[in-house]
């Protein structure tokens, strides 16, 4: 049986440095980093190449397309760690035809498909050891001026209340330290 952890945290908190140092423990060389970024300008391509240098050199690195995801975490074995939650759920947010429609209904039909990926991304690690998810904790700074803004806040914390229902672990990592929600990270198993 898998133990699932979400570890939520703001900018700069601390949590996938945290999440690494987990994954190291429980998974040594043997690690599936599940990388969910893309390239879209100069920075990003920065900010992903030193992602991809900082990590140990034995890990396994996935880099696919976000509908895919759940499919892929379906068939992992051993200690996996995703970073981030909230890049995914932007990438699915994004592709949307519905993100700035004015029916809400509409929207929020957009809104429950991409909650229902969550679930099943959460439900498909029943396979490996430990799934450890990281993701952003937004709902402490300040309301979104505008619909799309305001949308993807909302999402993301609806996201995350997902995420942590369906996780044995939970934790909030302020600056680098964590402090536990649910469940426990000593386990040794």
């Amino acid at each position: 049986m898998s133990h699932r952890i979400l570890l939520l945290g703001g900018a700069r908190s601390g949590k996938s440095r945290f999440g690494e140092s987990l994954a190291s423990r429980w998974g040594g060389p043997d690690v599936t980093y599940i990388a969910t970024a893309e390239i879209c300008d100069a920075e990003m391509a920065r900010r992903i190449d030193l992602h991809r240098r900082g990590r140990p050199q034995g890990w396994t690195t996935w880099e696919g397309a976000p509908e895919e995801l759940p499919s892929f975490v379906e068939n992992l074995r051993g200690v996996a760690l995703m970073d981030c939650l909230t890049v995914w759920l932007s990438r699915l947010f994004l592709a949307d035809p519905h993100l700035e429609s004015e029916d809400e209904e509409l929207w929020h039909e957009s809104e429950r498909k991409i909650l229902d990926a969550v679930s099943a991304l959460f439900g498909a690690a029943r396979q490996a050891e430990r799934f450890i998810v990281v993701s952003n904790e937004v709902g402490m700074g300040l309301v979104p001026t505008n619909r799309m803004g305001r949308r993807f806040r909302d999402l993301q914390g609806r996201a995350n209340q997902l995420a942590a229902s369906k996780a044995e672990t939970a934790a909030l990592v302020v600056a680098g330290l964590p402090l536990l929600l649910k469940g426990d990270l000593d386990d040794d198993r």
